[in-house]
């Protein structure tokens, strides 16, 4: 018996319907030509999006944080050698160099095996399907959470505290952690922490409270703080710059009184002093003072 004509149109609409939320077939990532992908969620599933090189500082171009560049790359080498390592929360004021660390030892280890898949905050529910996809891979790989910071109750902290602890699911061992924050416990911290056990807003136990605010941070292995520069280091930093953008021109400035004193205004007028900051105010400099110099003016 042939079906009605209506029907078969129904049934059409709802399978496009269909077909629309439906994750379509997605080829897996090649590794040997990709060095970092990103995850990207649809409906009912989701997957790894390669990323193009999109070049970036290297290690020796991230000055003034050596400290912090020997403590991580340390910890990368000894996971790449198959050795223990551990999971890394890099936190601090924003423009000192934590994410541009991640990418610069990416390019640094790439050749070695190493490899980076980033995570947005949002799909940090996603880790297990995310560790899965990775632990047969003959790769070891970063999985880089950036300018991460929740509020109290968000999914996504519970997931990554799972990750850390290896208490649900075990994070592979191909697989090391690396996660980006402005905050030092990943959480917003107030006046009132500080208050010891005292009763503030009906919280009778507040100790537990603060412990649960630093029982996520504290299941990174390595800590490593980002802080502003003195003015001394600032100024160290720009002219390193200056000095690194010159010679890359195959030309010379001078650093002088009016050259330190217009780097400080710069910090006056940004609000800060960091890696970031150094580098804009060289790339000012740098562009004005030759500029000017070679008399060009607004032309070509």
């Amino acid at each position: 018996m042939p079906l009605d004509a209506d029907l078969i149109e129904q049934i059409r609409r709802v399978l496009t319907a269909v077909e629309q939320i439906l994750p379509r077939p997605v080829p897996a990532t090649d590794w040997t030509v990709h060095h970092a992908a990103a995850w990207r969620r649809r409906p009912l599933a989701g997957w790894l999006e390669p990323l193009r090189s999109q070049g970036g500082p290297g290690l020796d171009d991230l000055l003034g944080i050596d400290e912090q560049k020997g403590v991580v790359d340390q910890n990368i080498r000894q996971f790449l050698a198959g050795l223990p390592a551990n999971n890394v929360l890099l936190w601090g004021v924003r423009g000192t160099g934590k994410s541009s660390l991640v990418r610069a030892l990416l390019a640094a280890y790439a050749p070695r095996g190493l490899r980076l898949v980033q995570v947005d905050k949002a799909d940090l529910v996603m880790l297990p399907d995310i560790v899965d996809s990775l632990r047969d891979q003959p790769y070891r790989f970063v999985l880089f959470a950036d300018d991460v910071s929740f509020e109290p109750g968000e999914s996504g902290y519970k997931a990554l505290k799972s990750a850390l602890d290896g208490s649900v699911y075990a994070v592979p061992e191909n697989v090391l952690i690396h996660v980006t924050s402005n905050r030092r416990h990943l959480l917003p911290e107030f006046e009132t922490d500080n208050r010891g056990a005292m009763l503030v807003n009906d919280e009778i136990h507040h100790g537990e409270s603060v412990e649960e605010k630093i029982s996520l941070s504290g299941r990174f292995g390595l800590w490593v703080g980002f802080h502003s520069f003195s003015t001394e280091q600032y100024l160290a930093v720009v002219r390193q710059w200056i000095d690194r953008l010159c010679t890359a021109r195959g030309t010379v400035l001078p650093w002088d009184a009016r050259a330190r004193d217009a780097a400080v205004t710069w910090t006056h007028r940004k609000g800060d002093a960091s890696g970031r900051i150094a580098f804009q105010f060289a790339a000012h400099w740098v562009g004005s003072e030759l500029l000017a110099r070679d008399g060009k003016g607004g032309r070509g």
